[in-house]
């Protein structure tokens, strides 16, 4: 699995709307409207890298008011949830 965090600027007046386009796409988990350099963000989990072109560049990217993007993928991940089932297995 390849996790995507992709940084969104958008039109003002279309940040509503591109959220909820973005959110109904295969391979989005979920997309939220941020204070900051950036208006959304969305995470993006999908089974190989080549599958974050089709979702990010070939149809994300393309959306009407979206300004410009930047996607940082995920190494790992660390959640207080796995590090809790770590502990009970007994892993270091």
């Amino acid at each position: 699995m390849v996790t995507a965090i992709v940084l969104i600027k958008a039109k003002t007046n279309r940040i509503s709307g591109l959220a909820n386009q973005i959110a109904e796409m295969d391979g989005v988990q979920e997309v939220f409207s941020v204070a900051g350099r950036y208006d959304l963000v969305g995470i993006v989990k999908v089974a190989r890298n080549d599958d974050l072109a089709d979702v990010i560049t070939d149809k994300m990217r393309h959306l009407e008011g979206i300004v410009e993007t930047e996607t940082m993928i995920a190494f790992r991940a660390y959640s207080k949830k796995e590090l809790e089932a770590g502990f009970e297995l007994g892993l270091d």
